[in-house]
């Protein structure tokens, strides 16, 4: 018998797999099992429902990290169970992520009275940082006697990540978009302030536009608002949606002035499950001063046994992914980010050559600021195929490439893109060149062999 095991324990362990019962049977999918199965059984199949996916490691289509090393696996793996929002519980965990605020706020070059704190994600963060510019000012447009008739608005570039739209709808504000074009691929400053009014509550900066993944010019926003608020009664702060480019700019960039040493940012938030290299699950935002943060955004709770500041919207979650992120700030250090997000800077310029090289593509972006490579075919007109179509092979083959039209205004432009994470090494680059041009001789040959055909039916041509 095997140890601490009853007879019929002994029996469903020793049954094979693949010879039981619920091997046998379809899923349960939309209603609970009417009994339980044996653990490795629940394992496998699970497992198995998840082989059609595609390898994590191969989407370069997502930001999201999909490598972390095994030590931090294991630290997150044994701590999936403590509670973020539970701090008198877990006092240590809180005391880390007072560490990781406190980083990132040195990071950003953020003055002492800086606060901030862990969220979910950028999204979350985002929609923090966006509520707290309509509170601050809802309360200056009181104390001005502001007619309180009209929804306030939020002034973004149109290549803003979606967050951003679902905070406006949440939240009742206007959406000001201003267009991207051709020659302004980030956020134009010749229009954005032509979008402000009194009911302006602040404007968004990207670093790191998701479509392309150029910085908006920070540095000449923050000149523009500045002289706005040199004679406006209703001020404006720049919040900056640094989801991307927050945990790479200040490492590959460094002489790049984007965060608080810019007098009107206010606000700044970063994706810690992007080039924090975290798995997805973690964001930050931090604000440069409390003051600007509204005391009616911090909420005290009586929670087990202690009261509780927390400025969240969720609440109970894991700490693991906060864990990770600690992990990967002691571990890589300043010299190790930048050592990593060097070489990952080194495969976008590489794989964005070698794009160019095959003389299919004009590139838009050549990876030189995030490491993102964006390309659109260089004449459409002159081949069969499109750029949706290289998708669909380049699947065959385990990539995933999307391939998407920009925004508005150049919504009639179709790009593809690639980014490139700090998993992605030159191996793998050259892997994926490799495929690709692979898949651009199938699709040439492949409607070579199309038109052959209706050739031969056209003419009765015969072999």
């Amino acid at each position: 018998m095997l140890y601490g095991k009853s007879d019929r324990q002994e029996a469903d362990y020793l049954e094979p797999i693949f010879g039981s019962e619920m091997e046998g049977k379809d899923l349960p999918k939309y209603r609970l099992n009417d009994q339980s199965i044996e653990p490795r059984i629940a394992y496998q199949l699970i497992q198995d429902e998840l082989l059609d996916e595609g390898n994590a490691r191969q989407n370069l289509s997502t930001f999201c990290q999909t490598y972390m090393e095994p030590e931090a696996i294991q630290l997150m793996s044994q701590t999936l169970e403590k509670n973020v929002i539970d701090k008198s519980e877990y006092p240590r965990t809180a005391e880390i992520e007072n560490r990781c605020v406190n980083m990132i706020a040195n990071l950003w070059h953020a003055p002492d009275d800086f606060t901030g704190t862990s969220t979910i994600g950028s999204s979350e963060a985002c929609m923090l940082a966006g509520m707290a510019m309509k509170f601050r000012w809802r309360e200056n447009a009181q104390k001005q006697g502001l007619a309180m008739d009209r929804k306030p608005n939020l002034i973004i570039s149109s290549g803003y990540q979606v967050c951003w739209e679902k905070f406006c709808v949440y939240w009742d504000i206007e959406l000001r978009t201003v267009p991207i074009d051709e020659a302004h691929l980030s956020l134009d400053l010749d229009q954005v302030m032509d979008l402000v009014d009194d009911y302006t509550i602040g404007i968004v900066g990207i670093l790191g536009i998701t479509y392309t993944g150029c910085y908006d010019d920070i540095k000449g926003l923050d000149a523009l608002v500045e002289a706005h608020n040199q004679t406006s009664q209703f001020p404006l702060g720049i919040h900056v949606d640094a989801a991307s480019g927050g945990f790479y700019a200040p490492f590959l960039s460094p002489d790049l002035v984007w965060d608080f040493q810019l007098k009107n940012v206010v606000s700044i938030n970063a994706s810690g499950h992007k080039y924090g290299l975290v798995y997805p699950g973690v964001g930050w935002v931090i604000w440069r001063e409390q003051r600007f943060l509204p005391e009616e955004l911090v909420f005290k709770v009586s929670y087990l046994g202690g009261e509780l500041p927390t400025m969240a919207i969720n609440f109970s979650h894991s700490a693991s992914q906060l864990l990770g992120q600690y992990y990967n700030f002691i571990r890589y250090g300043f010299e190790g980010y930048r050592l990593i997000h060097e070489r990952t800077h080194k495969v976008a310029l590489y794989l964005a050559q070698a794009i160019e090289d095959t003389g299919f593509f004009t590139l838009i972006n050549r990876g030189e600021e995030l490491p993102l490579v964006c390309y659109q075919l260089k004449d459409p007109d002159k081949i069969q195929w499109t750029l949706y179509d290289l998708a669909d092979r380049l699947l065959m083959r385990g990539w995933q490439v999307p391939a998407y039209p920009l925004p508005k205004n150049l919504d009639q432009l179709v790009i593809q893109r690639l980014v490139v994470r700090g998993d992605f090494g030159m191996n793998m680059a050259n892997d994926f060149i490799q495929d690709l041009n692979a898949a651009l001789a199938e699709l040439q040959q492949a409607h070579l062999r199309y038109h052959e055909k209706k050739e031969i039916k056209r003419y009765g041509f015969t072999h």
